[in-house]
């Protein structure tokens, strides 16, 4: 007997910026499981945006107008400041959740958020995406099949060259808000990595602001040692122009390289679906090499990059809304990720 509630699960997002214009709208639109209704935010050209490519959406000015309608789901596609204020808002609404990370401010915040989703029963997903690209997935089937031997360093590096300051809430607002590039990139550094190798405690933390008039982190380094023995190598930064391996894994049978980051936030950018075919393939010259240097029985080998598929996150919060599942990412494991993030701001002097 199929106990699947087949009821659109009416859906409302707030903020349309990259993130709700990218990472969150065309995939509930893709995914009939869901009725992408209204969109929140205050941005004219952004309200004209959103219903040239939404045509049945209606948008309104703030989000409380959204959260009062009782909608099955809020997205939180807004800054980091503002999450808990609006997701306690959502819940008290008998709405599930899902916020993009940075999930909160703080740990204070991050587990009044969690105890108000408990109250309400209703589910809260934290949007860790990268948990769905194509070369953590490669990742993890790696260390599945055991292909590395047994790991001993994890290298993450996520970095891009953006210089100068800009009128957005990434760049106004302060470490204290959620804002800095351990909060932005490091919630998916930590997030992969701990989904990786488990628990972990910090070792070492170095963060720079490097923009002039800059009042958040630009760069940042974070050693994590994991209870099981490895040791995370976390690099982010805003102001590299040339970057280094997005991954690299060393083990003691081989070790593994990937260069480039997944091509799902290029592809929607640009305008494509995910339903499309081909989406979240990755083309041979950027796959990861597998091997050792100089071996003749471990000679270097590219790895098909496994597909990237961000609709899993939404096919996951589907499944927890109408039929009862787990969220597709616990919000107690987003908890762990702003405690870590908290910890090496405290250790700080920009803290």
């Amino acid at each position: 007997m199929n106990n699947t509630d087949s009821t659109p699960i009416r859906t409302g997002i707030v903020g349309y910026g990259l993130s709700g214009r990218v990472f969150h709208a065309p995939f509930i639109a893709a995914n009939p499981r869901f009725s992408l209704e209204v969109v929140a935010t205050s941005h004219a050209g952004r309200q004209s945006v959103a219903r040239s490519q939404h045509p049945s959406i209606e948008t309104v000015n703030t989000p409380g107008e959204l959260i009062e309608r009782g909608l099955d789901l809020v997205v939180l596609a807004s800054p980091a400041h503002v999450h808990l204020e609006q997701g306690l808002a959502a819940l008290a609404a008998g709405s599930a959740v899902v916020i993009d990370k940075p999930f909160a401010a703080s740990v204070s915040e991050a587990e009044q958020l969690i105890a108000a989703a408990e109250s309400a029963a209703q589910p809260l997903m934290v949007f860790q995406n990268r948990r769905w690209d194509g070369d953590f997935l490669t990742v993890q089937k790696l260390l599945a099949e055991g292909s590395l031997g047994r790991v001993h360093r994890f290298e993450s590096t996520f970095e891009r060259w953006s210089p100068e300051l800009h009128d957005r809430w990434q760049d106004t607002t302060t470490i204290a808000q959620g804002a800095g590039i351990t909060f932005d990139l490091g919630s998916h550094l930590i997030d992969q990595a701990l989904q990786l190798f488990g628990p972990a405690t910090i070792a070492d933390a170095e963060l720079s602001i490097l923009r002039k008039g800059g009042v958040s982190d630009d760069e940042a380094f974070i050693s994590l040692l994991h209870a099981s023995g490895v040791r995370s190598h976390l690099t982010m930064s805003r102001f590299a122009g040339q970057t280094g391996p997005r991954f690299r894994v060393l083990g003691d049978r081989s070790a593994f390289t990937i260069y480039g980051l997944d091509n799902q936030e290029p592809a929607l950018n640009a305008g494509s679906s995910p339903v499309e075919a081909g989406f979240g393939v990755e083309s041979q010259e950027n796959w990861g090499t597998i091997g050792i240097a100089g071996s003749m029985e471990m000679p270097f080998t590219k790895i098909p990059t496994e597909r990237g598929t961000y609709a899993a996150f939404y096919r996951g919060a589907a499944a927890a809304i109408r039929d009862g599942a787990l969220p597709p990412v616990n919000p107690r494991d987003a908890l762990e990720t702003v405690r870590i993030i908290e910890q090496v701001h405290a250790s700080s002097s920009i803290g």
